[in-house]
């Protein structure tokens, strides 16, 4: 089983240099790392070429954000199984074995994630991915571990192997012959979402995605956009109403993109109130976008059944805001 770990980058010369011979040293004989750059302006290239000459690089043509940057990248990758990988992952050592074992164990599983920590605070989980990935029944995404921005401590909770709804992008292992069946991640999203689309749709398909908690990687997070950025706030509520309208029935699409319409709203008021107007802003920004383009989105439902179960809770909006639940484990249990 061959295995290609890719790492995209823009301008992440620093990132590199810091967190690169990590993957390197853990990686070795195990599988080919490739550098996939869209279009850095920095000194990535020059600095691959001077310290890591055995990393292979694919020149992207331009910044096609993070969807369209690694459907370019892969094309030019031959490998049983990839490997996405953030620029800002720090691996740990034996990292690879139990992803691999796993797949040639499990030959249903078509995508997997490891345990992702913190790593400026590395005995608790990341944002973004967590312990594996859900979604409420109006297509909030949230995970094991993050609910929103409350992050669990890791205390051996999450040391299972189990089924998610998604795996983080952040570190994402999927076999290559059903990244093509999906023909790659939808390019419109650019980033953010993009993985809980890619995810939905391999689910709808039969596919199955997994979550492994035998092996961890550590995330910086926010390197790109932090939270805090309303480029990060148009991307995410675009990018979910484009999920829904994708890969849920039509008549059920409907109903639910009528409530997030209105959620959205209040989230917009909400950041009215807290002096955040440039994110409500974002946020009116990314429903134009979504109009604009709803006619072409719902030209690319699936053809295949949609399953009708992909949610765990009801309203994961109404459990952390109005319940107070801000562990995983309670949140279930309710």
């Amino acid at each position: 089983m061959k295995l290609a770990i890719v790492i995209l980058n823009w301008n992440g010369e620093v990132l590199l240099e810091r967190y690169l011979p990590s993957v390197v040293k853990y990686s070795e004989g195990l599988a080919d790392i490739y550098v996939a750059d869209n279009a850095s302006t920095d000194g990535s290239i020059e600095f691959l070429k001077r310290h890591h000459p055995d990393v292979k690089i694919i020149k992207n043509s331009s910044n096609g954000g993070f969807a369209k940057g690694y459907n370019d990248a892969l094309r030019h990758v031959k490998a049983d199984i990839y490997c996405l990988l953030n620029s800002d992952v720090e691996v740990s050592k034996n990292w690879l074995a139990p992803v691999i074992d796993f797949f040639a164990q499990r030959l249903d599983v078509a995508i997997v994630q490891p345990k992702i920590l913190d790593l400026l605070k590395k005995d608790h989980f990341e944002y973004a991915g967590a312990a594996g990935g859900f979604i409420d029944q109006l297509g909030y995404p949230f995970c094991r571990g993050r609910i929103f921005q409350s992050l669990e401590k890791d205390q051996g909770q999450y040391d299972d192997t189990c089924e998610i709804f998604w795996a983080t992008g952040a570190c994402m292992f999927v076999r290559s012959a059903v990244f093509w069946e999906l023909e790659g991640f939808d390019a419109e999203y650019f980033a953010h979402q993009e993985e809980v689309d890619f995810c939905w749709r391999a689910k709808n398909l039969g596919h199955k995605v997994y979550y492994l908690g035998t092996t961890k990687v550590y995330h910086l997070g926010g390197s790109t956009l932090s939270n805090m950025n309303p480029r990060k706030t148009y991307l995410n509520f675009r990018n979910s109403l484009f999920s829904i309208t994708k890969n849920l029935p039509r008549r059920k699409a409907f109903l639910i993109i009528l409530i997030r319409l209105l959620l959205d709203g209040i989230a917009a008021l909400r950041f009215i109130f807290q002096l955040r107007v440039r994110h409500c802003f974002a946020i009116l920004r990314a429903h134009v976008s979504f109009y604009s383009k709803f006619r072409g989105m719902y030209k690319k439902r699936e053809k295949a059944k949609f399953i009708l179960k992909y949610y765990i809770v009801k309203s994961i909006v109404w459990s952390y805001f109005v319940n107070g639940v801000k562990n995983f484990n309670i949140l279930v249990k309710d």
